[in-house]
């Protein structure tokens, strides 16, 4: 099934697929903050921005956002379409940020996943990322719709 797929950079015009793609498979969706239209088109110009698609018949089957700080670099809002999951389709788009990544010289890579997603967990083990139980995450919000 994954010869056919086709990983490419994100565009705007990709974006109402991916909304729908992260609803359907259910990641926490914020579209009137970090996951509105205006939010996305913002960051996907900039220079830390690695977001691709998985595209199979011209149809969005899967998504990675991936950013970096130019010291470490992060996946994020990644999912893959539930007909084609366990096809290899969300390893290739981590390796594609990977790769960009490792050619930026940016050699830590780091994802946050929500207590119980167990399937992402294993997952990034199998993919090669270890949980660290000793690092505490805090975050502070200005609005909570980001």
């Amino acid at each position: 099934m994954t010869d056919s797929i086709l990983i490419r950079p994100f565009s705007m015009e990709d974006y109402p697929a991916v909304r729908t793609l992260w609803e359907v498979v259910g990641l926490p969706f914020k579209p009137g903050g970090r996951d509105s239209e205006e939010t996305i088109r913002q960051e996907s110009t900039g220079q830390t921005a690695l977001f691709y698609v998985a595209e199979q018949n011209h149809q969005i089957i899967g998504v990675v956002f991936g950013t970096h700080d130019g010291r470490k670099g992060w996946i994020n809002r990644l999912a893959v379409h539930p007909d084609y999951q366990h096809a290899g389709i969300a390893r290739q788009l981590v390796d594609q940020v990977e790769a960009v990544l490792e050619s930026r010289n940016i050699h830590i890579v780091a994802c946050l996943i929500d207590d119980g997603n167990d399937s992402s967990v294993t997952f990034f083990k199998k993919m090669g990322y270890v949980p660290h139980h000793d690092i505490h995450y805090f975050c502070k919000k200005k609005n909570r719709n980001i």
